[in-house]
Formats: structure tokens, sequence, C-alpha cells
């Protein structure tokens, strides 16, 4: 993927982490990481979660729920998990 595809995913990103941790879209930088703000606790975290699954059509279980704990960390599991523009 190439570097202008890997910023409109991190933007992506971003913005549906932004609105399901109910935060203003630039509290959430390319690098946070969960417990970087209050909001993005774990039940925040499930959020994420969920809208994840939504927006990209991805299953994401337990132990993955556990990885993605970082913005570089989710747009890595998407690439990896068929995430074309």
């Amino acid at each position: 993927m190439s570097t202008s595809e890997t910023s409109i995913l991190s933007q992506r990103v971003q913005s549906l982490l932004a609105e399901a941790i109910q935060v203003p879209g630039e509290m959430v930088t390319p690098d946070l990481s969960f417990g970087d703000l209050p909001q993005w606790d774990s039940l925040g975290h499930m959020e994420v979660m969920l809208r994840l699954e939504e927006e990209f059509g991805v299953a994401i279980d337990a132990d993955t729920i556990a990885q993605l704990i970082s913005i570089p960390e989710i747009c890595r599991f998407l690439e990896d998990n068929g995430y074309v523009q």
C-alpha cells in the first residue's frame, strides 16, 4: 500500500475513532494509543471495535481486540485483512 493510501486509511480510522469515543477530531493523532485519552478506555475500545467491524466489514475476535491498541496497529490489521481503497 502506498504512503498516500496508508494516510487515507489512517485518516478514516482517526475519524472513526473520534466519533466512537466522542472527542473532537483534532484530539486524535495518527500515533494515538489506547489510554492516551481518558475516553479511549475499555468501554470506548469496544465501541471502536464495533465501528471498525461495521465500517470495514471485518470480524474482530477477542484476541485481536486486545492487540488493536493503537491507530497504526488498527491500520495494519485492516491492511492485512484485505482493506483496499
